[in-house]
């Protein structure tokens, strides 16, 4: 399974900017996102759709999101992974 491309991360661009909104996450490439100083999640593409690889704890864990459904739970799994860096220290 490749790297999601431009077009496949066009196609994610809503997503993409839901997800820029969370806390904690930054964006060094388009479709990269890292939390704190590790990589956190990234895209994938391939005949059987658009996936994402999201960090849980040491180990990546894959969800499609290629259904408004499906990206609403990956939404709310990276809502609950970074909602301690939500709270003032």
């Amino acid at each position: 399974m490749k790297h999601a491309g431009p077009g496949a991360l066009d196609a994610l661009a809503d997503l993409l900017e839901e997800i820029r909104g969370s806390a904690g996450l930054r964006e060094p490439k388009r479709g990269t996102f890292y939390r704190r100083s590790s990589a956190f999640l990234h895209f994938h593409e391939d005949p059987a759709g658009l996936f994402a690889d999201l960090k849980i704890r040491d180990t990546f864990h894959r969800f499609p999101v290629n259904t408004a459904m499906e990206r609403r739970a990956l939404l709310r799994r990276i809502a609950q992974l970074t909602r301690d860096d939500r709270r003032p220290s």
